[in-house]
């Protein structure tokens, strides 16, 4: 009798206060998962050829992050956020697919982003023409490739087994510590950002998702997005970098939250200054700030719906090196010889096994709508210019995200593919890629990025 009075009151009131009836039916919920991946053996570190060691110790512990959302339709989604440099789309789909066999979601609802720190255990198939390096440092990541699967998998289980009510908004403020590195040569930067004379494009925008529980309205996640190379450190410990300090910071100013960080398009922009923990510390707070006052502006609430979608795309390098060249580099004693020879010996087994196939590339682009908010995320390391022309053909409600599902190589915009220097030509040799990319790549993926966020809208 008591229960169904209870009801008559609910329905009652809900026919009063329709608005209050629709709220409840339109509630999100999140769940949030962490896991600790901090190598536990001596395994060779990446993002520099100049290393000649594995690491020696620990700065800060690098971590898997889940986030994973259920619209009021009860579609789900679950990024996960890792402090790695790269990732290879191996590891990326054979995690991916587990989730949507487990919980019965589309690929396209499963987005993996990678933080870029330089002080993070090398990939097994990243960045491959870095170095050679000694058989027990390929068995080791092979190892902890392997490892890091279950670890990321564990994080998502957890995320998605503890979805609850949750209000959801999104904001953003500015952190101006990044500096476009192919303008401002890092011996002139001092003094040309004491003088405000920094040249090239940069994007200073800290985007903000943030995760209260429904009830208490309390924070119990964030995510905080920068585009900017997380390249402060090059020393021999396990550091997440100006990234894995902010959300450190954040951790601690919001009680029991777990704080991520998807990395924005910096494939051209640096921290500045950098080089000491003291400056990735200073880094970290100058985001952990930015992301506070995003959250104390007014914020925008999200409501909606979830939808997603996933492409790859052809991409085609510009041509295979000739065995003359191959075997200049295998000889030649050069600067950073290692990685050249490194290079030469990857490209000569692609060539065997490969052959012309090794000139194309299935590129990934990703977009989600999370409510009145859309994402992009692109493979590679893509410069600022693919996040600042994307975001300019929408109202602020865009983020565009780089370092997604598949980190192959630098992406470079028409200009700086022209330009060539290291994010436009060079930086093929440490990806282990036969060339530079082949022309028109910006207008592919600029395109294919807007054709899958009209899609994705309209779901």
């Amino acid at each position: 009798m008591y229960n169904r009075f209870i009801g008559l009151i609910i329905i009652v009131f809900c026919l009063i206060n329709p608005q209050s009836a629709r709220a409840a039916q339109t509630a999100w919920k999140a769940g949030l998962g962490k896991e600790k991946i901090t190598p536990e053996k001596p395994i060779w570190m990446t993002g520099y050829a100049t290393r000649t060691h594995p690491a020696d110790g620990t700065a800060e512990d690098l971590w898997v992050k889940a986030l994973a959302l259920c619209d009021p339709e009860g579609n789900k989604s679950v990024v996960l956020t890792l402090d790695l440099c790269g990732i290879t789309r191996e590891i990326s789909d054979t995690v991916a697919l587990e989730i949507t066999r487990r919980y019965n979601i589309p690929r396209s609802a499963v987005m993996v982003n990678v933080s870029h720190t330089h002080c993070s255990p090398w990939i097994e198939g990243n960045l491959i023409g870095l170095r050679l390096f000694p058989e027990s440092g390929y068995q080791l990541a092979h190892e902890y490739s392997k490892w890091l699967k279950t670890k990321m998998i564990i994080a998502a289980d957890h995320a998605l087994q503890t979805l609850s009510p949750s209000t959801l908004s999104w904001s953003e403020d500015v952190a101006n510590f990044a500096m476009n590195r192919r303008e401002n040569p890092e011996k002139f930067s001092a003094l040309r950002k004491a003088a405000g004379t920094m040249r090239g494009p940069i994007d200073y925008r800290v985007p903000v998702l943030i995760i209260r529980d429904q009830t208490t309205q309390i924070i119990k996640g964030l995510l905080v997005s920068y585009a900017c190379h997380n390249t402060t450190l090059s020393y021999y410990k396990w550091n997440g970098d100006y990234a894995g300090y902010a959300q450190l910071e954040l951790e601690k100013r919001h009680p029991g939250s777990t704080v991520l960080f998807a990395i924005g398009c910096g494939g051209d922009v640096n921290p500045n200054p950098r080089g000491t923990e003291a400056f990735a510390i200073q880094h970290g707070k100058a985001l952990a700030d930015a992301a506070d006052r995003a959250i104390t502006k007014l914020n925008h609430l999200i409501s909606g719906n979830f939808s997603s979608s996933f492409e790859d795309i052809k991409l085609h390098f510009l041509k295979k090196p000739t065995e003359e060249k191959i075997a200049s580099e295998l000889t030649k004693n050069q600067p950073a010889k290692e990685m050249h020879q490194a290079w030469a010996t990857v490209i000569e087994k692609q060539l065997k096994n490969k052959g012309d196939d090794i000139l194309t590339y299935d590129y990934p682009i990703q977009t989600w709508k999370i409510g009145n908010l859309m994402w992009a995320g692109l493979g590679g390391e893509a410069v600022c210019e693919y996040g600042l022309k994307l975001r300019a053909n929408y109202p602020g409600n865009l983020w565009v995200f780089s370092y997604c599902n598949d980190v192959m190589a630098y992406i470079p915009n028409e200009r700086i593919l022209k330009e060539g220097q290291y994010e436009g030509e060079t930086s093929m040799i440490p990806y282990g890629r036969p060339s530079p990319w082949e022309a028109g790549l910006e207008d592919k993926i600029i395109t294919k990025t807007h054709i899958l966020l009209v899609r994705t809208a309209s779901k």
